[in-house]
Order: C-alpha cells, then structure tokens, then sequence
C-alpha cells in the first residue's frame, strides 16, 4: 500500500536535519480579553517553553476562531479581537519568528473542520457526554439556583398557612411548607436546566474533537494545556490509537504517526506538576475569570494601571492579622504572595519568607500593586509597538506551510476511511 504521500515541501521539513524535530503544539484564544490570571498562568509559561525548546523542537501557535463560538461571543468584534490576541503574546515575549515557531489561523485550513467530522464518525456519543467541561459549561451556575431558593425563601407564607388545615400543629404546618417549598425550587431548577440545555450548541458538545482534530493534524507530541483540558486529550490519544489499530492493515506504522504524549509525560515536559490557577482579588476561593462576571475581581491587561492599583489594594483578605501562605485557611493573602512571586521573579519561598509573620496587609498589597501597575504600564506600551502588517504577513505565509502539513495528514485519513484511492 501507497503510504508516503508527502509533498515535495512538507518533504523539506521532515529532512532539514539528520532526525525530525518533535513538535510542540499550543493554542492562542482569539475572543475576549486576558486577564492577569491568563498572563500569568499561561501566557508566560508558554514563553518559557518556547525559550527552552525551541532550539529541539518545532512550536506551532495556532489561533482556534472555529472554538471561539462555542459559546455566544461577539462575532463583530472577532476578527479584531484574533489580531489582538497576537499581539498581547508577542507583548508577553513570544517570538513568532523565532526558527522552528509557526502560526496560523485553525479557520484558514479546511483540515481542521473535515478531519472533525470523521472523527465524529469514530466518536462514541457517551464519550463526548462524560466530558466534564461540557457538563459545567451547559449546567445552571451556581448564582443562577440561588436566585431560585432566594426568590422561593422570600415567598410569603401567611397566605399559604391560612389555607392549611388548623388542626395540625403548627409546627407541622411549617415542616409540611418548607418541604413544599424545596420540592418546588427543585422543579424550576430542573425546568431552567431544561431550557438552558435547549440553547446548547452542539458545537460546545463537539468541542472536544475538534480539539483533537488540530492536534493530530500536526503529529504533535505535546500539548501544554490545563488540567482543565486534560479530558480533552486523553479522548485525543485514544481516537488516534482507535483508528490507528482499526487501518493498521493500510498504514502498518499508523495513520497518526505521532500521538501525544500521556498526561504525566505533559507535565515533564511542561515542567510544572499543576497548572498555575491565579484567584479572584474580590472572592479568592475562585480563580479569575471574565471581568463581566466578576469586574472587582478580575484585572484585565486592557485595564487602566491606575484602576488596577485600586483593583489590588481592595482585594477581599480575612481576618488573621497575619501573613501566612495557605491556601485552605488564608486564599486571599495566598493569593496576593503567589502573583508578587510570578510578577517579581522571584520563587515563592523566597517571598513568602519575606512576609511571612508579618500584620500589615496593606504593605503586602501595595507591593503586589505597585508590580501589577508597572506589568501593564509596559505591557500595553509593547502591544501598541506591535507592527500588525507585518503579523500579517507572517501568518499568511505560515498558513501556505502548515497547510501543507494538515493536508497530507488528511489524504492519509482519507485514504484509510475510502475516500480517496490507497495507491
């Protein structure tokens, strides 16, 4: 069986060098606007990883617009919003024409969207149901089933006991009503729940192999991501190794060549045991998110460094009246000593031996504020520097060659499933 089918230029790549370099593959966010939480807990660590192996592997930067409206989004704002992420990565550090390093747009190569679709034919439906990030993303927020009990809590009850019998205790008649009353948020609960699940899209459903679809176009074998997405490639290794050992007979040495590296092995390479999860300034038991939902809490890197200083200096602590890094007892002051470490440079036992023991908790905020403020002061200088032509111009030319490589990896699959000849 026909099984090199690699063009003259895709050629040119796998032979630049005695040994073919190990791929590293990573996606940028192309809607919305990061937050310090993303600056610091992945932004810099993937330039971390570009300066230590880009000298061994090939890093591909791919910007995921098809992901983006998953979920409703601005569509307007969009394409705006892909060049703008570019450039707060290059403002991070990044070096997109660095040897080796190659960006593009996942909607500017058809690849992605076929291979989706036969993966989806090899996908199992309980499969896509069991993954966790869809289960949170489609369910009632938590606010949202308060408001229900709150609103229920509120109901007046005089009318309701005038209609119960008097002949029960009173006491009874209460029990009789508070169980009536959960009963009761239960079924608007499960009623929100249902017409919520009616504008789910099934893109949001699907997320997950489309996510393997721009992993195993590549023959990535690493893939930083968060534990966030470590379903997500977990269902990618095994989709490569299902049709891998189902077209064995066609492509001995698999139809992927390359599969992704388990999680562990992830971490080894990324060099970190957890993913870094920065926390919330106004309610620190939870990591920064969107500043829509959370506007107190968040510092977006878009925001004024002055409104960033009283961001921090208002930050929710608690009541100790000592600085102690733990995360259990204290999230806030934690919280604080973790971002002074990543922001200064300096390790956090190194910082929290400077604080340690110590009563002022506004000291400890303004040193927090003080590296936040001068963090987007340059920060925002660096993204204006950015020459957008001329990331332009990069993209469009990395596209013509990755395009290359997603295609090939393509006619392989569409070889083993019957869609295009086999020799």
């Amino acid at each position: 069986m026909k099984q090199d089918n690699y063009s003259p230029q895709v050629k040119v790549m796998y032979t630049t060098s005695n040994m073919p370099r190990e791929r590293v593959l990573t996606g940028i966010r192309a809607n919305g606007t990061p937050h310090l939480g993303n600056y610091l807990g992945a932004m810099l660590p993937m330039v971390e990883i570009q300066h230590r192996k880009s000298k061994t592997h090939d890093i591909f930067f791919f910007v995921p617009d098809l992901h983006s409206f998953t979920t409703p989004i601005d569509h307007d704002t969009l394409y705006e919003h892909t060049l703008r992420n570019l450039k707060f990565f290059i403002a991070a550090g990044m070096d997109f024409w660095a040897d080796g390093a190659y960006l593009y747009r996942q909607s500017s190569i058809s690849a992605h969207s076929e291979l989706t679709w036969i993966l989806d034919c090899f996908t199992y439906f309980g499969e896509m149901r069991r993954m966790t990030q869809f289960k949170d993303k489609s369910a009632l927020e938590a606010s949202e089933v308060k408001i229900v009990k709150k609103v229920l809590d509120g109901y007046n009850l005089t009318q309701r006991l005038k209609k119960l019998t008097t002949q029960r205790p009173m006491a009874d008649i209460r029990n009789l009503f508070m169980f009536d009353r959960k009963e009761a948020a239960q079924k608007i609960v499960n009623e929100l729940q249902a017409v919520k699940a009616d504008h789910i899209s099934v893109g949001l459903f699907n997320y997950p192999v489309l996510m393997a679809a721009d992993i195993l176009l590549y023959n990535a074998k690493y893939v930083p991501v968060g534990e966030d997405q470590r379903q997500h490639l977990e269902i990618t290794r095994d989709l490569a190794l299902r049709l891998n050992n189902k077209f064995a007979s066609i492509f001995p040495a698999g139809m992927f060549e390359t599969i992704p590296v388990e999680w562990s092995k992830q971490l080894e390479f990324a060099q970190r045991d957890n993913g870094i999860r920065i926390r919330s300034f106004r309610t620190p038991e939870k990591k920064m998110s969107k500043s829509v939902s959370d506007p107190a809490g968040t510092v977006n890197l878009t925001d004024d460094p002055k409104g960033a200083v009283k961001k921090v200096m208002a930050a929710t602590t608690d009541s100790f009246g000592v600085i102690n890094f733990d995360w259990q007892k204290q999230p806030g002051i934690t919280n604080l000593l973790q971002i002074l470490s990543l922001l200064s440079g300096r390790s956090i036992h190194e910082v929290v031996t400077e604080w340690q023991g110590k009563s002022r908790y506004g000291d400890l905020k303004r040193a927090v504020a003080v590296e936040v403020e001068k963090l987007l002061t340059n920060f925002q200088q660096k993204v204006d520097e950015v020459n957008e032509a001329k990331l332009l111009e990069k993209l469009e030319s990395d596209e013509a060659t990755v395009g290359l490589i997603a295609n090939t990896t393509l006619l392989r699959v569409q070889q083993a499933v019957g869609l295009r000849p086999r020799n």
